[in-house]
């Protein structure tokens, strides 16, 4: 690593912060998909605020990142590693806004309300009922959650490559240690 040792505070909060929400929604997407009744409706009562603030938060974090300087990566690391970490980020940032705004516009296509902390915030629609097209994208959020998890798992395991087998200060860049000056 070299002059800037780790990511800003607000970085290292917003990744973490989004890091459990986005596992929590994941999982809390997985049982949906597989339960039927009371659990499934309260399932989709966290689903859709959570996405919501997922949304919003990573287009925080993109603005962020995009307004503040990162570590490098280490000088030593293989060229197609550093495009691999590039790619996976980018990806990353993509799915963390294209779920959240195709499971809003799939609720938009079925007709359905999108309500948040009961009833005293709703969303607007963004597509026309259509339930062609809540089909067809009802089975793309289903694609792009198994994209996310699957980039997820990708990237826990960087991460544990960098932090216990190469050692090179990657995974402590996002970590909470102490900063270095």
């Amino acid at each position: 690593m070299n002059q800037e040792a780790s990511f800003s505070l607000l970085s290292r909060v917003l990744h973490w912060l989004m890091a459990v929400m986005i596992m929590c929604m994941l999982f809390i997407g997985l049982f949906m998909a597989s339960s039927v009744g009371p659990s499934y409706h309260r399932l989709v009562t966290l689903h859709r605020p959570l996405g919501i603030a997922i949304l919003v938060l990573a287009i925080l974090r993109l603005g962020n990142r995009l307004g503040s300087s990162a570590p490098t990566l280490p000088n030593d690391l293989p060229r197609f590693l550093e495009y691999a970490a590039t790619a996976s980020h980018v990806l990353l940032y993509g799915l963390m806004i294209a779920l959240p705004l195709v499971g809003w516009g799939m609720l938009s296509a079925g007709g359905f309300p999108i309500p948040l902390w009961g009833q005293s915030v709703i969303l607007p629609s963004i597509l026309p009922h259509d339930p062609a097209l809540w089909s067809w994208l009802r089975f793309i959020h289903s694609i792009l959650a198994f994209a996310l998890f699957g980039l997820v798992l990708v990237h826990i395991g960087a991460a544990l490559f960098h932090g216990l087998i190469r050692r090179d200060g990657v995974f402590g860049s996002m970590a909470w240690a102490k900063r270095a000056k």
